[in-house]
C-alpha cells in the first residue's frame, strides 16, 4: 500500500520557517510527482506546490512564489517543501499526495495517494 507519510509540522511565528518531509514507501518513488496541498478551515484543499518524477520541474502556486521550495531525494524516497517568511495566511493542514504522472500538476484530481496531513500554524 502506498501511504505517504509528512513530518515537520508545527507552530511558528509570522516570517518564520518550517520544512516539511513525505516519505512514500515503494520502488517506483522517481516515476511519479509529488505534490503538496494545503487546507485552512472553512476553505477547500488548494495546490501549493509540486515537483517532477525526475525532480527538473517544478510547479508552485502564485502564493507562495518565492517563498517556499519543492525538492525531493529520490535515493531516500522522500519530498520536501521549505517554507519560508511564512504568514498567518499560510496556516493549514498541509498534505503530500503522489501523482499517477510524472509531471507536477497542479490539479487534486491527478494525485492518487495521499497522506494524514501535517498541521502548520502561522501566529501573527
Amino acid at each position: 500500500q502506498v501511504q505517504p507519510v509528512e513530518s515537520g509540522g508545527g507552530l511558528v511565528q509570522a516570517g518564520g520557517s518550517l520544512r516539511l518531509s513525505c516519505v512514500v514507501p515503494g520502488r517506483t518513488f522517481s516515476t511519479y510527482g509529488m505534490g503538496w496541498f494545503r487546507q485552512a478551515p472553512g476553505k477547500e484543499r488548494e495546490f501549493v506546490a509540486a515537483i517532477s518524477g525526475s525532480g527538473v520541474i517544478t510547479n508552485y502556486a502564485d502564493s507562495v512564489k518565492g517563498r517556499f521550495t519543492i525538492a525531493r531525494d529520490n535515493a531516500k524516497n522522500t519530498v520536501f517543501v521549505q517554507m519560508n517568511s511564512l504568514k498567518p495566511e499560510d496556516t493549514a493542514v498541509y498534505y503530500c499526495a503522489r501523482s499517477r504522472y510524472g509531471l507536477p500538476g497542479s490539479d487534486f484530481a491527478a494525485y492518487n495517494y495521499w497522506g494524514q496531513g501535517t498541521q502548520v500554524t502561522v501566529s501573527s
